[in-house]
């Protein structure tokens, strides 16, 4: 994580609680919280000699600040103010509370958490090619050729570090299972084109871009466009719609989780790699109801572990492990599943 410089944030608000959250919410999405104080402790020259790049200003005391007045004033760096007392963080308002602070911190001073392009030259150079996992008998009689409309659908879901945990995941994973992928990635778009490249190289499995009208297919991994919202045809073909995705992220993981799972139901499935921020952490009860599972990297192998800790934390995963123990999870389920299937033929064909 060296090579990211996110967005300096200095605070000023006016209860600790209040002051705690932001540091968190803002620490987690990758920007640096260079200054956090009460305004009562404040003079303008303790405000002159921080470097910042933005000031969140977030008061329940509305009355004129002489020190709000000074920031104003200034033109080095734009003043946000802030979005009111923020929710719980496990409360069901908190998600739509730091979209909206999140949205307006990226327009005004960029998005740290899509700074993961410049790692894909690294990971492309690599030449060691890892050993995949074996395919079990109860899948190796049944062992799907590939290119047949997937019956079951996962999304790899990731932000910071992802590329690298989503690349082990799948050099970790034999081919010929019965289920596709779709991968969402928060990344700057000029580097949509590499990634394919980049995690794919080792694998057993392809990564293609979207394609509209088509489906996802067995023993490929689709890349979720960046520049517009993907869904699905009632038929199961991939919709592209032509409008952006819901801020603050582009792609966005929860309306990817929303429209997944509403296509897919208990066919689907999200695993959470390394990333930033909380993305996910509002369509993850949806995708629950529906059926869906939500799998997440554990913390001591990710880069940055704050989105699969989000999702830990609010009680939505049901398993954890690094990108090799979760490809050996996902082998031994769809194992027992084939070993199921074929017990009910059988009882059905004696």
């Amino acid at each position: 994580m060296a090579d990211l410089v996110p967005g300096r944030i200095g605070v000023i608000a006016d209860t600790s609680l209040q002051r705690h959250v932001l540091q968190r919410a803002l620490s987690a999405n990758g920007y640096r919280v260079v200054f956090n104080s009460d305004p009562a402790q404040l003079d303008e020259a303790d405000l002159q000699a921080v470097e910042a790049d933005l000031w969140l200003v977030d008061l329940v005391q509305t009355e004129d600040s002489p020190l709000v007045d000074a920031l104003l004033e200034r033109d080095d760096c734009p003043v946000l103010f802030g979005e009111g007392h923020a929710p719980e963080r496990q409360s069901e308002h908190y998600p739509r509370w730091e979209r909206r602070l999140l949205g307006k911190l990226k327009r005004l001073v960029g998005d740290p958490s899509v700074a993961v392009g410049p790692r894909l030259e690294a990971l492309s150079g690599e030449v060691q090619r890892p050993a995949c996992l074996d395919l079990p008998r109860e899948l190796a009689g049944m062992k799907s050729s590939g290119g047949e409309p997937a019956g079951q659908v996962w999304l790899l879901a990731a932000s910071l570090g992802g590329p690298e945990a989503v690349k082990a995941f799948l050099d970790a994973l034999p081919g010929g299972l019965p289920l596709g992928f779709i991968y969402a990635q928060h990344i700057e778009a000029s580097f949509e084109s590499a990634l394919s490249q980049a995690v794919g190289r080792h694998s057993q499995w392809q990564v293609n871009q979207s394609r509209a009208g088509d489906p996802v297919r067995c023993g490929e991994v689709v890349v979720v466009p960046i520049s517009q919202e993907m869904s699905f045809d009632d038929d199961g073909g991939m919709r592209l719609t032509g409008r952006s995705w819901p801020e603050p992220y582009s792609p966005s993981i929860d309306q990817m989780m929303l429209n997944l799972a509403q296509h897919y139901g208990d066919r689907c499935g999200v695993i959470a790699f390394s990333g930033m921020g909380s993305d996910g952490g509002a369509a993850a009860a949806y995708l629950l109801r529906q059926g869906g599972r939500v799998w997440t990297q554990d913390a001591n192998s990710c880069a940055c572990s704050s989105m699969p800790d989000n999702l830990r934390e609010s009680g939505y995963s049901s398993l954890s492990g690094d990108p090799r123990e979760l490809a050996q999870a996902l082998v031994n389920q769809l194992a027992q599943q084939a070993g199921r299937t074929v017990a009910a033929l059988e009882l059905d064909n004696p």
